[in-house]
C-alpha cells in the first residue's frame, strides 16, 4: 500500500482557488490544506510502523552475520596465540588450559548474551 502524499497539482490548485476566492477564505483554505498534511504525516506514520514491525525484504541474515559473532571468532583466535604462549611459557601445560578455559568461556558468555 503506497502512502497517499500531497501532489503537487493538488496544491497549485488549491492555491489557484484561493486566489479567486479572496482572503476572506484564507482560515477555510489554511485548515484544508494542514488536515491533508495531518492525513499524510499520520499515513506516512503508520505505514513505517508496519514497516519496522515485519521482516526486512531480502534474503534472511545468516546466524552470525552482522552480530559480531565473526569478529569474536577471529579476535579470539588470535588472542589465544600470545596468550598460549604466556600460558606455557609461565606454567606449562596448566597455563595453557587456564588460557584456552578462559578464551572458551568468553565466547560462551557473548553467545548467552546475544541470545
Amino acid at each position: 500500500m503506497e502512502t497517499p502524499g500531497l501532489p503537487r497539482d493538488d496544491l497549485a490548485a488549491a492555491l489557484a482557488a484561493r486566489r479567486e476566492l479572496g482572503p476572506d477564505y484564507d482560515d477555510a483554505f489554511i485548515e484544508t490544506l494542514v488536515d491533508r498534511i495531518e492525513e499524510t504525516l499520520a499515513a506516512r506514520q503508520k505505514d513505517t510502523a508496519r514497516r519496522s514491525k515485519r521482516e526486512p525484504a531480502g534474503e534472511p541474515r545468516a546466524k552470525g552475520q552482522g552480530d559480531g559473532t565473526l569478529t569474536l571468532a577471529i579476535v579470539s583466535l588470535l588472542t589465544a596465540i600470545p596468550l598460549s604462549g604466556i600460558g606455557v611459557g609461565t606454567a606449562g601445560l596448566p597455563g595453557l588450559l587456564i588460557a584456552w578455559v578462559g578464551i572458551v568461556l568468553v565466547n560462551i558468555v557473548f553467545g548467552v548474551l546475544r541470545r
